[in-house]
């Protein structure tokens, strides 16, 4: 048997309501309790080791599992109480989660070590908009990148689309298209020894938002709380409490 969409949805509503149960009537375990933490694929090896390491150095009786998903996925598991926090990019999320933003990180280019603009330093999107595009291929990503473009009043040529990082700049690497990102890595080395070139891009562009996401209807745990707290102080985010997106 299948549920209908409307048992869907109310299968949805009733574990919502029996992770709210929990919650309320869990005994208080303080920052030492059991944490869920989702995290979105291009920020996920990116950020979340080393908060959890942190986290759990500081607070040695934590223990966190993580969850990797996309934007879906992460959303529906925190309205269901299946996930406690998600590392997220604050874009495109509904309006019944709370969010605490932790980082705006500016977006960057990609160029092979031989491209003309390479020693350059800086870029502008209609400069690199000259060169065939690799474009990240994920829900919200992609629209934000060509979001660029359009603000520079230009239309990409798009050489290859794909879901990776890594794959992006691989392919970046072995001259098949210039790229954009928003996920900086502290290094120039691509999967397969290439290398890439990191430029500046210049101009009023908007950054990419890295925030931590909840359901606002169910209430945090103690250990949610302080792993918010501890990655505020971690990535440089301004002290403020959850929000309604």
């Amino acid at each position: 048997m299948q549920p209908t969409p409307f048992g869907r949805q109310k299968m949805a509503a009733l574990e919502g309501l029996l992770a709210q149960a929990r919650a309320t009537l869990s005994p208080a375990a303080g920052p030492e309790g059991a944490l869920t933490l989702g995290v979105y694929s291009t920020l996920g090896p990116r950020h979340a080791p080393r908060l959890m390491r942190g986290f759990t150095d500081r607070h040695p009786g934590a223990r966190i599992t993580l969850a990797e998903g996309d934007l879906a996925d992460l959303e529906q598991g925190l309205r269901r109480g299946r996930i406690d926090l998600a590392l997220v990019y604050d874009t495109g999320l509904s309006a019944d989660l709370a969010l605490t933003q932790l980082q705006a990180v500016p977006p960057h280019a990609l160029v092979p070590p031989w491209h003309p603009l390479a020693g350059a330093g800086t870029v502008s999107v209609a400069d690199l908009a000259a060169d065939p595009v690799v474009l990240i291929d994920l829900p919200h990503s992609r629209g934000y990148f060509l979001s660029l473009f359009q603000i520079a009043g230009v239309t990409p040529r798009i050489a290859a689309e794909t879901g990776s990082i890594e794959m992006l700049r691989a392919m970046v690497a072995n001259g098949l298209g210039v790229g954009l990102l928003a996920t900086d890595l502290p290094h120039d080395l691509a999967y397969d020894g290439g290398r890439v070139v990191r430029l500046a891009l210049t101009g009023r562009l908007p950054p990419s938002r890295i925030a931590l996401a909840r359901a606002a209807a169910l209430p945090p745990t103690a250990t949610a709380t302080a792993f918010v707290q501890f990655c505020i102080e971690a990535m440089g985010g301004a002290p403020a409490p959850s929000h309604p997106s």
